[in-house]
C-alpha cells in the first residue's frame, strides 16, 4: 500500500510541471489548478500515465 509518483501535465502547453505522490489504490486521475511556469498563469493540470 505504498505511493507511486505521478506527473501533472499542463492542459494548455502540455509540459510536465509537477511530480506528486499518489496512493496506489486510488482509481480516479488527479486534476488540479496549478501554476504553469511556461504559460505564466494558473491552468488545469491533469495526471499523465
Amino acid at each position: 500500500m505504498g505511493r507511486e509518483r505521478v506527473f501533472l501535465i499542463c492542459t494548455e502547453c502540455l509540459n510536465r510541471n509537477y511530480v506528486l505522490p499518489k496512493k496506489k489504490n486510488a482509481t480516479e486521475r488527479l486534476e488540479l489548478m496549478k501554476f504553469c511556469p511556461h504559460c505564466g498563469k494558473h491552468t488545469l493540470h491533469k495526471e499523465s500515465k
